[in-house]
């Protein structure tokens, strides 16, 4: 039985940190099941880092 999660991030933030982390091609080729678990992690370590920036700036 699979589990279909909604995702946190929009399709527009994904897009910009895959093509910042340079695996935007196989998301495009493959989809983002496609992509390997080490750079889903970079991806949400960057995600987390744009947070912190945009959280900070409002204090």
């Amino acid at each position: 039985m699979s589990r279909r999660r909604r995702s946190m991030m929009s399709e527009e933030l994904k897009t910009e940190l895959a093509k910042e982390l340079g695996f935007y091609e196989t998301v495009e080729q493959e989809g983002w099941g496609g992509i390997r678990a080490v750079d889903a992690g970079n991806m949400v370590k960057r995600a987390i880092q744009l947070a912190e920036q945009a959280a900070a700036r409002k204090l």
